[in-house]
């Protein structure tokens, strides 16, 4: 199972940006679904996004519009632009990968790392 180091977390104002990346040097080229899921304490885990091998996308409705996932394969990095950043986005952010298409379109993953803290400030 391969590495996957989610950073870029941190504290912002609604309103605001941040940029989280993932180091996935053991998925490069491996041809699996990556992606972002998150978790608020004492909620359930929500999938956020994914970009398939193709580089199709997927996205939350709670965050189309605001984020936009991409991926630098030379790099092996994922990353997760947050953009207009409100108050219901704190949460743990965890990259994630699956090798499934069906679950990469349903924003479900099987593997994952450790996460990356975001707070939204109102």
């Amino acid at each position: 199972q391969g590495q996957l180091v989610a950073s870029g977390g941190g504290s912002v104002q609604a309103g605001g940006s941040l940029r989280l990346s993932c180091a996935a040097s053991t998925y490069r080229n491996s041809g699996a679904c990556m992606g972002w899921f998150r978790q608020a304490p004492g909620k359930e885990r929500e999938g956020v996004a994914a970009i398939d091998r193709n580089g199709n996308t997927v996205y939350a409705d709670s965050v189309k519009d605001r984020f936009t996932i991409s991926k630098d394969n030379s790099k092996s990095t994922l990353y997760l632009q947050m953009n207009s950043l409100k108050f219901e986005d704190t949460a743990m952010y965890y990259c994630a990968a699956t090798s499934v298409d069906s679950w990469c379109s349903a924003l479900q993953f099987h593997a994952w790392g450790q996460g990356t803290p975001v707070t939204v400030s109102s």
